[in-house]
């Protein structure tokens, strides 16, 4: 796969499936490929976009584990379709890489071919085995935290600008902005008298912020850095999640720790740049793109729903979108954003 084809899989191809075949016995069997031996216990996480489990794993003497979770690993089951396995493995080197200068994240196993992959042998879908790592989600970080992670993003930015990933995504106004357009409206997804609206709005976005683009650097970064991937731990904060790994400007994962756009909002980011600034240069001029990252990650959300809906768990959770209502409140939201982007 080239890499202007893989520019085009921000959700996955056509042929993106599902888990239907994914039963107990084969999760089990793709940890113990590992070179674990399993109780059987095993428990299904809450994902969306993958499937993750928390299994049990036999230990000879329990007396020795420094804690409960060295009892367990972590199998992430990918969902089919959506990345090649050059994607995947670029996700796992980036991991590794950051490992090695000791920056916290949750890097995958080797099995014993040296390998971070398996793929199921009866449906083909990949995955991977990690140690499971107990930590908390913030909801808030003082000054304190906000210096702490600051530094250690701006590390995890130094190791990602060393290598390339050619396989993987390019955020963009092209890739999660005109493309994610593109397939609502040849999924019909968008009620008929709204279609218009929504397009004209996307597109005006894309047209004034593309230029901004064009001028940023961009590299390897976490790509989906909002609190909710960043657990804190007894020594200290640490990332998981790497799934949605993108190459793009490195303010995309600081504008995820702190979404807000109060004055609050913005004496926090202040602490965290000056932090940053200590391990890495800032390009504050790329501060013009968290409004058009913010537009993009709306409209990327709507697509990503409307490219999974036939999986049973999407109507569930996301019981409006299709509604006069839903596309409503997109649209006000995608007019505010115009708005500030005009104003930059």
């Amino acid at each position: 796969m080239s890499k202007d084809e893989n520019s085009l899989t921000a959700w996955g191809d056509e042929q993106t499936k599902y888990f239907y075949e994914l039963t107990p016995n084969k999760v089990l069997d793709a940890v113990e490929t590992f070179g674990y031996r399993c109780t059987g216990r095993c428990n299904a996480l809450n994902s969306m976009e993958n499937r993750v489990y928390e299994v049990e794993i036999e230990v000879e003497d329990p007396k020795l584990l420094k804690n409960r979770s060295e009892q367990f690993r972590i199998v992430k089951f990918y969902r089919p379709g959506r990345w090649s396995k050059e994607q995947i493995l670029e996700e796992h080197m980036f991991l590794h890489d950051l490992t090695e200068i000791e920056i916290p994240v949750v890097a995958p196993l080797r099995n014993s071919h040296g390998s971070t992959i398996y793929q199921e042998p009866g449906n083909g879908i990949y995955c991977a085995v990690f140690p499971k790592v107990g930590g908390r989600n913030p909801q808030e970080l003082s000054n304190e935290q906000l210096s702490i992670v600051g530094r250690l993003l701006a590390r995890m930015h130094n190791a990602g600008e060393i290598k390339k990933a050619d396989n993987r995504v390019e955020i963009s106004c092209e890739t999660y902005g005109l493309q994610s357009l593109d397939f609502l409206l040849e999924s019909e997804s968008i009620p008929e008298h709204l279609e218009q609206r929504y397009s004209d709005l996307v597109q005006e976005i894309c047209e004034i912020a593309s230029p901004w683009f064009s001028e940023a650097e961009r590299q390897r970064i976490h790509g989906d850095c909002h609190l909710g991937n960043l657990l804190w731990g007894n020594e200290g904060p640490f990332w998981v999640d790497f799934d949605d790994m993108l190459n793009g400007p490195c303010v995309q994962d600081i504008w995820l720790i702190l979404p807000g756009r109060d004055e609050h909002a913005q004496e926090q980011l202040d602490v965290l740049l000056e932090a940053y600034d200590q391990m890495r240069s800032f390009d504050r001029s790329t501060l013009c793109l968290i409004e058009p990252l913010r537009s993009l990650r709306m409209i990327h959300f709507d697509a990503w729903i409307a490219k999974r809906w036939e999986d049973p768990a999407f109507p569930r959770t996301f019981v409006e979108f299709g509604t006069d209502k839903y596309w409503h409140e997109q649209i006000v939201q995608l007019q505010e954003q115009l708005a500030i982007i005009e104003g930059l």
